[in-house]
């Protein structure tokens, strides 16, 4: 009889999994060579997870599952957005030095295209476009930002720069790109500081405040 994995077990599986499918998606990993990687038979693998892709969706749920409880930590009380946004900033930093194959297989699957494409995008983007777009219309809705911005937009905007700011800390290419732009050391806190004062300004400067010298 088939022993029951741990729970921490099942982690490891996962994980495993994630490094597999990151460094090489969909396609290139093997069921056999994440078996090995997770110390296990691939009979095992196959008991717990009927095929290959479902075993990659339960990759993509662990991985999601991990950066909502950063992003839940970060927004669990009432703040300004310009506070949230530096806690983000820190925590996002934080996870992707810790967790770089979890923003490697995001890497990958942007990828992607045709049907798969939009249900990947909506599984994946779907938390944070609310998320960010929720908080954005509060901020604004209580003064605390510009009024002369969709909310959406400007969700996505940030997202964007969020998004980016994983890849520069988890991919060499984005690496390599980060240093180009902003050096190869960079001091403590700099990252955060220097985004915080971009983020201000886009955040709550209207465009009729703004001072355009001949």
């Amino acid at each position: 009889m088939l022993k029951k994995l741990t729970a921490e077990k099942q982690t490891e599986i996962l994980e495993a999994g994630i490094e597999a499918f990151a460094q090489g998606g969909f396609h290139a990993a093997g069921m056999a060579d994440i078996a090995r990687r997770a110390g296990i038979s691939v009979g095992v693998l196959y008991k717990y997870y009927e095929n290959k892709e479902a075993f990659f969706r339960a990759c993509l749920r662990h991985s999601l599952a991990a950066l909502e409880r950063v992003l839940a930590e970060v927004t669990a009380r009432e703040d300004k957005l310009l506070h949230y946004a530096g806690q983000m900033i820190r925590a996002l930093q934080s996870f992707s030095r810790d967790h770089p194959s979890h923003i490697r297989l995001y890497h990958q699957i942007t990828n992607a295209s045709g049907t798969i494409a939009r249900q990947l995008a909506e599984e994946i983007e779907g938390v944070t476009a609310r998320l960010y777009t929720a908080v954005i219309a509060r901020a604004q809705a209580a003064g605390d930002l510009r009024q002369d911005m969709d909310p959406r937009f400007f969700a996505f905007f940030f997202d964007n720069l969020l998004m980016m700011l994983q890849f520069s800390y988890s991919c060499d290419y984005y690496r390599a790109r980060m240093a180009l732009y902003c050096g190869a050391e960079q001091e403590e806190g700099l990252m955060e500081a220097e985004l915080l004062k971009f983020l201000e300004s886009a955040f709550t400067l209207e465009q009729h405040q703004i001072d355009h010298r001949p």
